[in-house]
């Protein structure tokens, strides 16, 4: 039992902490509470099993919620959205939009996604971002600016009904 607790020490604080906020991120990429669940879950889990490692980070929340990330957009590829009629016009664009998001965030280049997504989605700063994925804050800008731009150009200004994508963030 002691080995277990060295193992979990800090884990079920992180768990509490960034179970709710992978949920919202992968929510926002799926628009599906279950698998958003699971996909959350599995980052979790992935976290524990190398939780000496990991906790030592000094962007753990930032790990925890980029592999979130990139689950989701495995399950995406995976899983493409399928359209389903709504009963209600406004719910219906918000899904439409929604899938065309997940579409278009998949056909992203790899770190332009990885940055939009754990910005905006993930609601990481700068800086996080940066240190989650090793590079400058400048870089981090540049993807940024450019992946919104990509995204902008394929889904209109309605984006920002169903993520707001705000460069004042």
């Amino acid at each position: 039992m002691k080995s277990r607790g060295r193992r979990a020490d800090g884990f079920e604080e992180v768990f509490d902490r960034l179970f709710p906020r992978a949920v919202r991120l992968a929510r926002r990429m799926l628009g599906d509470l279950t698998t958003a669940e699971d996909i959350a879950a599995e980052a979790l889990a992935r976290a524990y099993a190398q939780w000496p490692r990991v906790s030592a980070l000094p962007h753990c929340d930032a790990w925890v919620l980029r592999v979130a990330t990139n689950l989701a957009i495995d399950h995406l590829r995976r899983h493409p959205p399928q359209l389903r009629p709504s009963p209600s016009a406004d719910i219906g664009e918000l899904v439409t939009l929604r899938m065309a998001l997940a579409a278009a965030l998949v056909n992203l280049p790899r770190r332009q996604r990885q940055v939009v997504t754990l910005r905006y989605l993930g609601e990481l700063s700068e800086s996080e971002v940066a240190m989650a994925l090793g590079i400058s804050c400048g870089s981090v800008k540049t993807h940024v600016h450019r992946g919104l731009a990509a995204l902008r150009a394929r889904l209109g200004p309605s984006i920002e009904e169903v993520v707001p994508l705000g460069m004042d963030r």
